[in-house]
């Protein structure tokens, strides 16, 4: 028996983790689901946006998956982003975010890649003043974290094509993108196995984007990882389709790349895919391979026919291309 956090958050994440607890349940898996709440709204009720309950019932499961989170573009007082939250309590220190082409429109070929990005350091601890017209904001780099992440990336370049890159901007921050690539290549020396070598980050944004299969994993740090993380979603179809874990020693969330959907929220035409990826990455987190591949060629199957949701240019609702899932993975 599994027991799986759900936290749906915010926007259309209402809407498209129950679609993937559907799918879940057509597994036949014998799963616990645990339900919790987080995201801004909850913020604006309570004061928090991840509740102590909330986090409790996380820690109290096998995993959890999530949905969409809104944070203001604004400073809000006494706001702290979800996501952010539960990274920093449950000590989710690297995010993994695959880019796997798919069989629709906008997808290039023969993609099948994985950035690891540092997740709790960077620019993203928010470390922030404004002086009159000047803002100043701390990025926070450590021997011990880099260290941390590269052994993540370099036993995933271990299972896969023994291959890594070490992105990096060291040429102009040699304190803290240096300390960061140094580590990593010193790392990189124990496992002579995996060919290492680095690219400073917009050399490897200009790559992504002409040759792409190139690439196998990918490491680096916080924000780096988050924009070129996108852009790889961008190569197979979307952010719609963009599923991310952000994992620790104890605890592993899982949850989509795109966001809350407003406007779209509640119309029931949201997306799942990237939920049900999200959930596919639980799965094999959890031992169960096969029936995450399942689900995988499954959606596959539905994306090569042109059964899709109105931002892939098709005419599915949620549960109708859920319904067409679960039958699928019934054939």
């Amino acid at each position: 028996m599994y027991n799986i956090c759900l936290v749906p958050g915010d926007g259309i994440g209402a809407e498209v983790v129950p679609a993937t607890q559907r799918v879940l349940e057509a597994t036949g898996l014998a799963i616990r689901f645990t339900h919790a709440e987080a995201g801004w709204a909850v913020f604006e009720k309570q004061g928090k946006s991840v509740p102590a309950d909330t986090l409790d019932k996380m820690r109290e499961s096998d995993a959890t998956l999530a949905g969409a989170f809104t944070s203001p573009s604004k400073k809000v007082e006494g706001f702290y982003s979800a996501i952010r939250t539960m990274r920093e309590e449950l000590n989710l220190y690297a995010n993994f975010r695959p880019a796997k082409s798919r069989p629709v429109e906008g997808s290039q070929d023969n993609i099948d890649m994985l950035m690891i990005r540092e997740n709790t350091e960077g620019l993203y601890v928010a470390a922030e003043r404004r002086y009159g017209d000047i803002a100043i904001a701390d990025a926070v780099v450590s021997k011990g974290a880099s260290e941390r992440i590269t052994k993540v990336a370099l036993k995933e370049a271990q299972k896969r094509t023994k291959k890594l890159a070490i992105i990096h901007k060291a040429n102009v921050l040699p304190l803290t993108s240096g300390l960061f690539l140094h580590t990593a290549q010193e790392t990189a020396k124990a496992y002579p196995d995996v060919d290492s070598y680095d690219v400073i980050v917009d050399a490897a944004a200009m790559h992504l984007v002409r040759s792409p299969e190139t690439f196998d994993v990918m490491v680096t740090t916080n924000l780096f990882g988050d924009i070129l993380s996108d852009l790889m979603a961008g190569l197979v179809g979307g952010l719609g389709l963009a599923p991310s874990a952000n994992v620790g020693d104890d605890h592993a969330v899982f949850e989509p790349v795109h966001g809350s959907g407003p406007d779209i929220a509640g119309q029931g035409i949201a997306n799942p895919t990237a939920t049900i990826l999200s959930a596919c990455m639980m799965l094999e987190h959890l031992g169960e391979k096969e029936i995450a591949q399942m689900i995988e060629n499954s959606l596959n199957q539905l994306l090569s026919r042109g059964i899709v949701t109105p931002d892939l240019s098709g005419s599915e609702t949620t549960v109708s291309f859920t319904d067409a899932l679960i039958k699928e993975m019934a054939l």
